[in-house]
């Protein structure tokens, strides 16, 4: 796992946090904070959050599409080269993962395995 490569976001993910923030009257600067977590039925899930909240000092950050992204160093190595989509679908809406360091994914896209 290259933990130099940059999380990134799809225009359409970047629309979605927009519109979470505006829906919840956030102010200031709007963050995704990503993290993994033991999990789920892959073995490691993700775990999402759109925020105001300043990013803690040991914090990972990027910016993709005018959106600070956020993550914690740990999940930093599990991330790495990650683009963060969204889908609206019939049968499915919510943030969808393209993770090079994926070995195996979940058909939910919320879990992965190495």
């Amino acid at each position: 796992m290259d933990g130099e490569r940059p999380i990134v976001l799809t225009a359409e993910a970047a629309r979605e946090v927009r519109r979470i923030a505006v829906e919840q009257a956030m102010k200031g600067q709007t963050y995704l904070r990503l993290a993994v977590r033991a999990g789920g039925c892959g073995g490691f899930t993700y775990v999402v959050d759109v925020t105001a909240a300043v990013p803690a000092a040991e914090d990972c950050e990027f910016e993709s599409h005018g959106i600070g992204i956020v993550c914690d160093p740990l999940s930093r190595l599990y991330l790495a080269g990650t683009t963060v989509g969204f889908r609206d679908e019939v049968v499915r809406r919510g943030f969808v993962f393209d993770n090079p360091n994926a070995g195996s994914t979940c058909p939910c896209g919320m879990s992965f395995g190495l």
